[in-house]
């Protein structure tokens, strides 16, 4: 894919993000084949928003969810400023496309990790982080079906990203490996899903990880400061207009939002 092509596809897709509007896939002539091209619309995208990147989402870290987009491991987008609210958020309508929510743990970076030969191990990672938070992720995608196109394309379309709505950081807590720690999720006062954070492969400080390592392949630094989503603890969860959502992840407390 050439640079012009990049771009075409980069400005297709922020034309759609700030009208809120869907297409099927990618014209034939600007959509990525390779992740490697999908990574690099979604760079490109990033330089025409002008927006401030606040961190990363990682996605597709359940093995049901990678098996059912070809691929063996998560990929990653872009959080921008602009997409993320504080707790009991209310959103809008025709903010985005689908009223789906997904149960997260989330972490702010506390130390910057700079690109470096070797890769970093799981207690370098955990040891730059500064707090954790309980947060949902309402994911959204430039695409009607994004079951229906391929990874490249939804990494191009920055990895499904929609709007964050973050809960209180918990500092205390941030050591904790979370792979039991348990959500509770609930719509309009009824419990609707559960989850687990060993549901991020094997747990969030793996997903955290894996991040760290991608960005570094990629010659990225993670900034200090950076918000970092692990992926949905549960199964994605839809919602309709209207509906008031509450996720209680119990000692790390309880992060909520409503529809318009």
């Amino acid at each position: 894919m050439d640079d012009e092509s990049t771009i075409n596809a980069a400005s297709l897709l922020w034309e759609m993000m700030q009208e809120n509007s869907q297409i099927d896939v990618l014209p034939e002539h600007c959509r990525p084949k390779t992740l490697d091209e999908g990574y690099a619309i979604q760079s490109q995208l990033e330089n025409l928003t002008g927006l401030t990147v606040s961190g990363y989402k990682v996605g597709a870290t359940n093995a049901n969810v990678q098996k059912g987009f070809g691929i063996n491991s998560p990929f990653f987008g872009r959080l921008y400023d602009n997409f993320i609210y504080s707790n009991k958020a209310f959103i809008h309508r025709g903010l985005v496309n689908s009223y789906a929510i997904e149960p997260e743990f989330d972490f702010i970076i506390g130390k910057t990790l700079s690109p470096r030969h070797t890769p970093f191990t799981e207690l370098e990672v955990a040891d730059a982080i500064d707090t954790v938070l309980p947060a949902i992720e309402i994911p959204d995608s430039r695409y009607k079906d994004w079951f229906k196109v391929k990874a490249p394309d939804l990494v191009a379309d920055n990895a499904i990203s929609g709007l964050l709505v973050m809960g209180v950081p918990e500092p205390s807590l941030s050591r904790d490996d979370f792979i039991s720690h348990h959500v509770e999720v609930q719509i309009n006062g009824n419990t609707v899903a559960h989850g687990l954070g060993s549901n991020v492969l094997g747990g969030p400080w793996k997903v955290l990880t894996w991040l760290a390592n991608k960005l570094n392949s990629q010659g990225m630094t993670l900034n200090a400061g950076s918000i970092i989503t692990t992926g949905s603890a549960s199964d994605v969860i839809y919602c309709g207009a209207g509906d008031a959502v509450k996720c209680d992840f119990g000692t790390l407390g309880c992060v909520s939002l409503e529809f318009e």
